[in-house]
């Protein structure tokens, strides 16, 4: 037997009635529509009852999943691929798109060095630009194809603001919880890797730039394996601004100096002052670390600002 419930205009029924008419439908198996509501007889609560099927409920409506779309850096020869992530299984987080590497210079040279205004582009109104550096922020590493480095949260934070109005979408940092999913990918353990001993230590190797084998140095991005959601340097290679669960900037996913251990998933490391031992402006910069050649950022899209016909590849 069916129920549901709907208001039948003009027709009364006794409790009594109400009891035989429901056991009648179970005997044959009938629908049955009940609803307790005002009778225009007996102005009062009244049982109200139609024999037949069940109205139904139209089917939700499937969200479209999101597609991967590739981001053009204003006045840069660059694209920057955005990679869509599904939703947390408990739903609490809902799909976002998330950069498919760190940041690189490329991308961040534009907004850091005004070299979109320098080719002739309107300024962006409330958006401000980090000061000149004291020290060369890459400090030799390497810069075309390499993830940038050495700036503080506020700065990875700005050129979210600017990126957002250069191209209309919201940009900006990962959630800690964010990140922790997209780096995690669906795997299991410690790592995200879904693997243990002596693989474990393979697939490090595989996945990530770390104390093992980076010969104390960050590397070209996108050269690790990636996660099977397709995302690479999420453990390793920079550490990443994130905004934590506290709501404070913290960085994940370890570096190019740490071992294995700093590079699990849940590990999280907040700024230090020794990050910014050596600059020697009072006060110091809130903009670059001159001891933090270490820590670098992604960045997330948010779906709502993204047009359909953007997200195709």
């Amino acid at each position: 037997m069916h129920a549901s419930f709907r208001v039948l205009r003009g027709v009364a029924a006794s409790l009594d009635s109400v009891v035989s008419h429901i056991r009648r439908a179970v005997r044959t198996g009938a629908g049955v529509t009940l609803v307790i509501g005002p009778s225009v007889f007996l102005g009062a609560c009244t049982p109200l009852i139609h024999l037949g099927p069940p109205e139904q409920a139209a089917p939700p409506v499937k969200p479209e999943p999101l597609q991967p779309y590739a981001e053009h850096i204003p006045v840069a020869a660059f694209n920057l691929d955005m990679i869509p992530i599904p939703a947390s299984a408990d739903g609490i987080l809902k799909p976002f798109w998330i950069s498919k590497t760190e940041i690189p210079w490329e991308a961040f040279d534009v907004y850091a060095y005004r070299l979109d205004e320098e080719a002739g582009q309107p300024k962006v109104d409330a958006v401000t630009r980090p000061s000149k550096p004291y020290l060369p922020p890459d400090r030799g590493f390497g810069h075309e194809g390499y993830a940038a480095i050495s700036m503080s949260f506020k700065n990875a934070s700005e050129f979210c603001v600017w990126l957002s109005k250069k191209t209309g979408k919201n940009y900006r940092l990962p959630t800690e919880a964010e990140w922790e999913h997209a780096a995690r990918a669906g795997g299991t353990g410690s790592h995200g890797l879904s693997v243990e001993g002596t693989a474990f230590a393979a697939a490090l190797r595989e996945h990530a730039w770390f104390d093992a084998n980076s010969d104390e140095s960050p590397h070209p991005i996108g050269k690790k394996k990636p996660n099977p959601w397709g995302l690479h340097d999420m453990l390793g290679n920079v550490q990443e601004w994130v905004t934590g669960r506290d709501g404070q900037p913290v960085t994940k996913g370890g570096s190019y100096r740490d071992d294995a251990e700093a590079l699990a998933i849940a590990a999280r490391v907040p700024q230090t002052p020794a990050w910014n031992a050596s600059d020697p402006q009072i006060p110091k910069s809130a903009w670059w670390l001159s001891d933090g050649p270490f820590v670098g950022f992604r960045i997330v899209c948010e779906p709502s600002t993204v047009k359909y016909e953007e997200k195709k590849p």
